[in-house]
């Protein structure tokens, strides 16, 4: 690998096309990690990125934003996260920002049929990856029966709360069931961060979770308050994504800072861009506090996560050849196919495809993923189109 490479140039690229087009939401969104850096540019292999999967979807915070990050910070260094997740979070950032100010949102029918296109590509690239990655990470009858099982426990219950139970249940079975699958000694993965940096990180996470309520307890300013709730809101959530909405209900709008109509508009909007969900925060801030609330809201909401998983890595590459954690890692990495499974279901397909043409335009983008090998942003173009043209109303 040469230099060249591994510059966070290259990095901000690849994550900015993703930042452009992934849409879905973040289980999707590793479907499309998995394409672009696993299987189109090779930067790791199934199992590596399969462990990064299972370790962001244990760690609170937004974990696709974390698996994200924690590419860049393999590919590039520190600089590379930095690039990986500023390209990620900017596009819908900044369409959420513009919908805050005023910006009209898409209407029509060929603005509902877009919108309704860009579901089904999350169908394709699901599907995708739960066929890829059940090949590689479910390869026995002990691992294909973690990843049905926690599948049926995911649409079961439909939380986010038992996507982390099933992630855990799978990493005990694997624990007791899964140990002669016998001993593998995996590459190291490359996180440039020493150990020092990695408590440091741990330290100022603490720090900042206990010592910010106090200082808006002794009267710190607007500024102080609003980072506090938003970085309150990303600390204490698993899972990510829709997770986090009652969360921030309830720092912005139960305290009065924005009304419930306010609130939801800004929600609704965020279903429509790509990227991650978590820059809900962008809107939320721009309508509080303008632009400077925008970048504090949105800094405060990722910064928890992020520091608990540049505190963690330095740690992980040891951990991760332990037997036990390999046999542990071996039942939770099947139940993160188990996870894909259920979430393809349930709400991807049951939102996406309501007839025949939508299944046939998913079907293609499947097949140009599988078959043709083409980019996820290909799909994204091409599903979108379908999606306009299945808008139109029908002439008589």
């Amino acid at each position: 690998m040469t230099d060249t490479s591994r510059r966070p140039g290259e990095v901000f690229r690849a994550f900015l096309l993703l930042g452009l087009s992934a849409f879905g939401g973040p289980i999707a969104h590793l479907g499309y990690f998995r394409q672009e850096f696993v299987i189109r540019r090779r930067w790791l292999d199934e199992h590596a990125y399969a462990d990064l999967v299972a370790l962001c979807q244990f760690l609170p915070g937004p974990a696709s934003s974390q698996v994200g990050f924690a590419l860049g910070l393999m590919r590039a260094g520190p600089l590379g996260g930095l690039a990986a997740w500023t390209a990620f979070t900017l596009p819908s950032a900044l369409l959420l920002m513009g919908f805050a100010l005023g910006a009209a949102s898409l209407s029509g029918p060929l603005g509902s049929g877009l919108l309704h296109g860009l579901k089904v590509v999350a169908v394709a690239i699901i599907a995708h990856a739960v066929w890829g990655m059940a090949r590689t990470l479910c390869p026995d009858r002990v691992r294909a029966t973690i990843a049905v099982g926690a599948a049926l426990l995911v649409i079961a219950a439909g939380d986010a709360g038992s996507q982390v139970m099933a992630i855990a249940l799978g990493g005990l079975i694997g624990l007791a069931a899964c140990r002669e699958a016998g001993r593998v000694s995996p590459a190291a993965l490359d996180f440039a961060v020493s150990r020092r940096a990695g408590l440091a990180c741990l330290a100022v996470f603490t720090l900042l979770l206990a010592g910010l309520p106090l200082l808006v307890m002794a009267g710190a300013g607007q500024g102080v308050a609003l980072f506090d709730a938003f970085y309150r809101s990303g600390a204490l959530v698993f899972g990510g994504g829709h997770v986090v909405l009652p969360l921030l209900e309830a720092e912005v709008v139960r305290t009065g800072w924005l009304s419930a109509d306010t609130f939801l508009a800004g929600y609704g909007a965020a279903q429509a861009v790509p990227g991650p969900l978590f820059t809900f925060a962008a809107y939320l801030g721009m309508t509080t506090g303008g632009v400077t609330g925008a970048l504090l809201a949105l800094v405060a909401i990722f910064l928890p996560g992020l520091l608990l998983l540049v505190g963690i890595v330095p740690f992980w590459n040891r951990l991760r050849t332990r037997p036990g954690v390999q046999a542990l890692m071996r039942g939770a990495n099947a139940a993160v196919v188990g996870l894909l499974g259920a979430t393809l279901y349930q709400p991807v397909w049951t939102s996406a495809i309501l007839g025949p043409a939508e299944f046939a335009l998913a079907l293609a983008g499947f097949a140009l993923l599988s078959v043709w090998q083409r980019p996820a942003w290909t799909v994204v173009l091409v599903c979108g189109l379908g999606g306009m043209l299945l808008g139109l109303p029908s002439t008589p």
